[in-house]
């Protein structure tokens, strides 16, 4: 090889070998002149420069071996041609860029010092003006090509509106544009899958009634799915990736894929297909990426129609529904602008002001409404519009009107915002509650009466019920009673004492619902030596029964020893009165720290659980519900209002053996 500076006897090997040993500054010289001629172009990766130590190789061998007339201009490849014509660049500026490389390998060569015949010279220039001339003809018919085959995808794209039929339509001018396509088909990627949707060509209809669903990391799809760039394969029937077995009978070569994408989106893949090339042109795959760009925004804005018509489809089946709401409510609504103008009303509340719905709208308060209402209402109005708060729960009574009685309204009105937060205007919605005040006063008078009943009545037999008891202790003292009569007499006693209880309970569900609870007057107690005397008490009653007393711990606390006495009793009576015959009944005390809990235990038919929920509730008859002659349904209902009153609580439980556990937990109070 010659040293810089040396010149060989064939001057044609000289030139080629100056061009070959100075190749990297002779690119390094171009970028920096291109650079400065396009400082706003593209980008380093887009340059000739992937293209041009291949470029200058060739026109080096042409300098040593010159080829036939015609075959230079196959020294440019025309996949940089297509590359810079397709990033944007018309074909001048890849005539300067080839102007700006012939400059740079003058200056270079002549730097280099080397001699070159003019020949030589001539040979270089020509190879460099192909090079431009291929570029201009690449482009020109690139662009006509490229012209027809997307102003037919534009007139696609406006006839048809389904992305399938358009996909079809698309493919198929592929076919009709590029002779070397025989086939071609796109998936989309749909739930994690990537589905056929649409197929031309070699095999399209049997891939079709195939119905192809892949996963998203299957196959050829799924690799250019995952590695989101194109791909192509020079033998497809014998590829490992393709799993198909459609494509290995049809024999098929040459597959080119590029992946459908929206930023990092994978809207699908497209395939185009031969199965005799195994290579396509530079220009049919830019003509299939251009398209494919096509059919992509075609499937996004297909997207995003589908989109805006299901959302005005669903908000218009909103709509009318509201419609449907306002127009059918029973109650008056409208909303009304910061002047107090109607925007909106139902005919409700449009009937109730005097005028059709449609003379509202646009029209202020005052003129609209009667002069009553619009001074009672403007107020309120104003007041939520400058303080921005609702106002809830209005209630007003209106007088006598268009011939009817006076009536009673609840109102609630509010603030209605803007997307800012401003108020710029209210709405009201109006009740009319007058039956319901009649219906409360009707019950509020039943209430009173039936509490003034039951006080007159328990106060007024209290006076012959003691009469009685007192008789009947007097006579149950004279020695000289008949066995007969003496009995009588117990059993007069003994009803006088149910009558009494039944009195106190009476006298204390009056007390309860007018006073809004037992009163209580609280002292240091001993449950367990209450419960204790009130048993010996319970037990001269309840004499054939047997009654039994578990205490244990701590039984101290501060409470209304008469009420927990009536507690027990109540407790007792209900167990005696339900329990199972000849097993005892058992009243246990417990100390819970902060907590004494009075369980009353018994055996007999398990309570339904559908009668559970209101054993504590006034006038209940015990487990099956019957009215009994022993009670008049009040003994559990004073229960748990004593234990309210001592900020406790009453229980029950029945298990499906019978056993039957009410239960009072009392706070030791002080």
């Amino acid at each position: 090889m010659q040293e810089k500076g040396e010149h060989s006897s064939d001057e044609p090997y000289g030139l080629a070998d100056s061009l070959r040993r100075h190749r990297e500054d002779i690119l390094r010289d171009w970028e920096r002149a291109v650079a400065e001629h396009q400082p706003d172009g593209l980008t380093r990766e887009a340059l000739l420069r992937d293209y041009l130590p291949d470029f200058l190789e060739r026109v080096a061998d042409v300098l040593e071996h010159p080829p036939d007339e015609g075959r230079l201009a196959q020294l440019v490849p025309d996949e940089h041609t297509l590359r810079r014509l397709e990033a944007g660049l018309e074909p001048d500026a890849v005539a300067l860029e080839f102007g700006l490389l012939r400059h740079c390998i003058q200056r270079r060569l002549a730097q280099a010092g080397g001699a070159a015949s003019l020949s030589q010279w001539a040979l270089l220039h020509e190879c460099i003006d192909q090079g431009i001339l291929r570029a201009t003809s690449l482009y020109t018919t690139m662009r006509d090509r490229m012209r027809e085959a997307l102003e037919r995808v534009s007139e696609a794209a406006i006839t048809t509106q389904n992305v399938d039929t358009f996909l079809t339509r698309l493919l198929s001018i592929l076919l009709e544009c590029s002779v070397s396509v025989d086939g071609a088909a796109i998936l989309l990627s749909e739930k994690a899958e990537l589905r056929l949707r649409a197929a031309v060509g070699l095999g399209a209809r049997e891939a079709l009634e195939s119905n192809i669903h892949l996963p998203l990391d299957a196959g050829l799809s799924g690799q250019v799915a995952t590695e989101r760039r194109p791909l192509l394969v020079r033998m497809a029937s014998t590829h490992p990736k393709v799993r198909t077995g459609l494509v290995r009978r049809l024999g098929l070569r040459a597959i080119y894929s590029v992946p459908l994408l929206q930023g990092e989106r994978l809207i699908g893949v497209a395939h185009m297909s031969s199965r005799t090339l195994f290579d396509f042109t530079a220009s049919d795959k830019q003509l299939f990426r251009t398209m494919m760009t096509r059919a992509l925004n075609f499937i996004v804005k297909a997207e995003l129609l589908e989109r805006e018509q299901a959302a005005r489809a669903e908000t218009q089946r909103l709509m009318s529904l509201v419609d449907t709401m306002v127009e059918a409510c029973p109650v008056g609504l409208c909303l009304m602008d910061r002047e107090l103008r109607f925007i909106c009303i139902n005919d409700t509340l449009a009937q109730l002001n005097g005028h059709p719905v449609v003379r509202h709208l646009g029209r202020p308060l005052r003129e609209m409404a009667p002069d009553w209402v619009a001074a009672r209402l403007e107020p309120h109005f104003r007041r939520v519009l400058e303080k921005g708060q609702a106002v809830c729960n209005h209630e007003f009574t209106s007088p006598p009107w268009q011939g009817g009685p006076e009536q009673h309204w609840l109102c609630h009105y509010y603030p209605v915002r803007n997307a800012d937060g401003e108020v710029n205007g209210l709405g009201c919605v109006l009740v009319n509650i007058t039956q319901q005040k009649r219906v409360e006063a009707e019950l509020r008078r039943a209430g009173e009466l039936r509490e003034r009943l039951i006080g007159v009545v328990g106060h007024d037999l209290r006076n012959p019920l003691n009469a009685i008891s007192i008789s009947a202790g007097l006579l149950r003292r004279q020695e000289d009673l008949e066995p007969d009569a003496r009995r009588a007499v117990e059993r007069i006693q003994a009803s006088a004492a149910r009558m009494a209880r039944m009195l106190n309970d009476i006298l204390d569900f009056a007390r309860s619902t007018t006073e809004g609870g037992l009163p209580v007057h609280r002292e240091r107690v001993n449950l367990h030596e209450l419960c204790r005397n009130a048993l010996e008490e319970l037990q001269v009653t309840y004499a054939n029964q047997r009654l039994e007393l578990d205490a244990r711990g701590d039984g101290w606390g501060w409470w209304d020893a008469d009420r927990l006495t009536q507690v027990v009793g109540n407790l007792v009576s209900n167990a005696v009165q339900h329990g199972r015959q000849g097993t005892p009944v058992r009243v246990e005390v417990r100390d819970e720290g902060d907590e004494v809990l009075l369980a009353v235990h018994n055996e007999g038919e398990p309570i339904a659980p559908e009668l559970r929920s209101a054993l504590f509730q006034p006038f209940r008859h015990g487990a099956t519900g019957k009215a009994s002659s022993r009670s008049v349904g009040l003994g559990l209902y004073i229960v748990q209002q004593v234990a309210h009153a001592h900020g406790g609580e009453a229980q029950m439980s029945s298990s499906e053996n019978g056993h039957t556990v009410f239960t009072v937990r009392l706070p030791r109070g002080g």
